[in-house]
């Protein structure tokens, strides 16, 4: 009987190396579970297939988180409303409103949004971190992503705790389940408190337009299972990427997903079954109706 033999080792590497960590955002590995197609499109697909024109409530969404982050490098003295609406028009773009007028009422919209939020904001509780580059290192992968903000503060037994937060501006309220059961959130838990050595259990959810504040309080054990599920879905993207290296678009790790999702999806023009299975919403569907806020929908639209 011929013994089995023992393949030969990948390109650049030598019989008893560690093998290499798979290095992935948290957004990285969520495309992978929404839509493996989604992923394919846009992660791996070379030269990479042009999405859609940025959409409406993205524009808004960059102008607030903007606005938030250059709000915390202002002096004292400069806290105003006014000073607050002037941040959010020096960054609001009008890409992807129906017309002129929209983008008017949204900016007007977003500047109260903002100036009400701020009000609760203390300049002496100034964040630790602001848009803050974090990174995981575990025994198979690298995960790396940014924060909105990151917060020192004083607790009730007189310690400090270290708090994740997390900017949101769609018209959807959140929840706690949201957040309790959201990856990136507790990923970013875990990886301050390796970068930090003090425990980081405690994320939040800070939605903008309705100003209020959603907590959650991880344990060490939920925490570890989300890094448990960051791994499991790492190492099915270690082997799907290793497939299209070798078989391209003719591999079959990444189907579509269909879903409502698929008539918003940036990637749509290059996904036949995406674009048969749900009509495309125009850039502005997610701020219609375009007078009040709609009451949630569940995962309708991405800006949910």
């Amino acid at each position: 009987m011929t013994e089995p033999t023992t393949p030969p080792p990948a390109q650049g590497s030598f019989p008893g190396m560690p093998e290499r960590l798979y290095v992935a955002s948290p957004s990285r590995l969520l495309a992978y579970v929404d839509c493996p197609r989604r992923y394919r499109l846009q992660y791996l697909d070379r030269p990479k297939p042009t999405p859609a024109p940025q959409r409406a409530h993205t524009s808004l969404g960059i102008a607030v988180h903007n606005t938030l982050r250059d709000w915390w490098d202002l002096p004292a003295q400069q806290w105003s409303a006014s000073r607050a609406m002037e941040l959010v028009r020096a960054s609001w773009v009008a890409t992807g409103f129906r017309d002129e007028a929209m983008s008017r009422r949204w900016l007007e919209r977003s500047q109260r949004h903002v100036v009400d939020y701020l009000r609760g904001l203390s300049p002496a509780n100034r964040p630790i971190g602001v848009e803050r580059t974090v990174s995981l290192r575990t025994g198979s992968i690298i995960v790396q992503g940014r924060i909105d903000r990151l917060d020192d503060r004083p607790t009730s037994d007189g310690g400090r705790a270290l708090v994740v937060v997390d900017y949101k501006t769609s018209r959807r309220t959140s929840t706690e389940q949201e957040l309790r059961t959201s990856l990136p959130m507790a990923l970013y838990a875990v990886a301050v408190g390796a970068m930090f050595r003090r425990s980081c259990v405690d994320v939040e959810l800070h939605h903008v337009p309705s100003s209020t504040v959603v907590r959650h309080r991880h344990t060490t054990e939920s925490l570890q299972r989300k890094v448990a599920e960051a791994e499991s879905i790492a190492a099915d993207l270690k082997r799907a990427d290793a497939d299209y290296a070798e078989r391209g678009v003719e591999s079959p790790h990444f189907p579509p997903r269909l879903s409502a999702l698929c008539g918003w999806c940036d990637f749509r023009a290059h996904c036949a079954e995406g674009a048969a299975h749900a009509p495309e919403q125009s850039p502005w569907a997610a701020l219609e109706p375009d007078t009040a806020p709609a009451p949630g929908q569940g995962r309708a639209s991405p800006a949910d």
